[in-house]
Parts: structure tokens; sequence; C-alpha cells
């Protein structure tokens, strides 16, 4: 019988694992039996907890959703000005909190894209977090653009977002978070200077 609490313990732990493990081999060859060599645990723990490897990659995913999603809210909740160019700002700054431009996140990202192009489950999770960033993004270009205008240039910038994320990811250097926020800040001052 398990200790009473330690689902969340154990769940916390097997993520961790996960993302360690496809930072380490990627996402083909980390199994069940590498991830839970990682874990330090047995494969019949993760079975317990997740099912399957695919039920391991939904929670890791949404784990990372779940700190991209974080991420953006602090910064928004820190605001002091509240213009639609400072919620834009904290919004691009989120995306590419340490959260989600470290080795682990980044690998388990990419994995994540690839996968998710064969699997209803995690295109479903694509599909979410990409519509919480459109509709995040167009919500702030309304305040100040006409609906037409806002949505395109709430797409324009959530295109520059994953681009520039993607670039960064691709190079297998240190994400150059400085020069990624000028460009998607500039490309916010250009949107709003329609106004």
């Amino acid at each position: 019988m398990p200790k009473v609490g330690m689902q969340p313990i154990r769940r916390s732990q097997l993520i961790a694992a996960t993302l360690e493990a496809v930072d380490q081999v990627g996402m083909s060859d980390a199994s069940i039996a590498y991830i839970a060599r990682v874990a330090g645990v047995s494969n019949g723990i993760i079975s317990h907890y997740f099912k399957d490897k695919n039920g391991l990659l939904d929670a890791t995913m949404r784990h990372l959703m779940q700190a991209l999603s974080d991420a953006v809210h602090e910064r928004r909740a820190a605001l002091k000005d509240d213009s639609p160019r400072a919620h834009l700002h904290a919004i691009i700054e989120g995306n590419f909190d340490d959260s989600q431009v470290n080795g682990p996140a980044v690998k388990t990202w990419l994995a994540f894209w690839a996968t998710s192009m064969h699997q209803p489950a995690l295109r479903r999770l694509q599909r979410i977090n990409d519509r919480r960033l459109d509709s995040n993004l167009c919500c702030q270009f309304r305040r100040v653009l006409p609906p037409a205008a806002a949505r395109a240039a709430a797409r324009g910038l959530s295109s520059l977002i994953d681009g520039l994320w993607l670039r960064g990811a691709l190079t297998g250097e240190a994400f150059d978070t400085a020069r990624d926020l000028q460009i998607a800040y500039e490309y916010v001052d250009l949107q709003l200077a329609k106004v």
C-alpha cells in the first residue's frame, strides 16, 4: 500500500526523470525502462501512475505547459503598468523563461512537437497551447487595434515567438534571450505604432 500523499511526489519524480532522460538520449530512446532507471524506480511504478510512455509524455508536457502559464502569470501579476505593451512584453518574457529554455525542457518541447503530429492526445495539447498564446496576445492587441488587425498582429507575434524559440533551440547552445526578447519587443512596437 503506497504512503498517503506519495502520488504527487512520485508523479513529480517521474516527470523530472522523463525530462532528464529526453535530455540525455532523446524521446525515441527514452524508454520506460530507461526513465525508470533515471528515476530509480521499477518499470511498474511508471505503469501504475501513467499507464504507458504516452501517458508519461502527456503529463510531462502538461507540467511544461503549466510552468509556461505560471511564468507568464507571474510576470503579468507583477506589472505596475497595465498597458497592452507591458502585458505583451510579459507574455513574451514568459515564453523565454528559464523553465522553457533549459536543456531538458527544450529537447522535450521539440520531441513533443514532432510526436504531436502523430498522436491525437498530444496534438490536442499542442492546439491548447497555441490557442492560449494567440488568445492572450490578441486580447492585448485588441485593446488598441481593430479586431482583424489585432488577430493578425497576435498571429504574427505568436509565430515570431515560436520561430525565435525554435531557432534558439536548434543552435544547440544557450538561448540568446536578450536578443530574442528585443526582436519580439520591436515587433510589438511596430504593431502598436499602427494606432
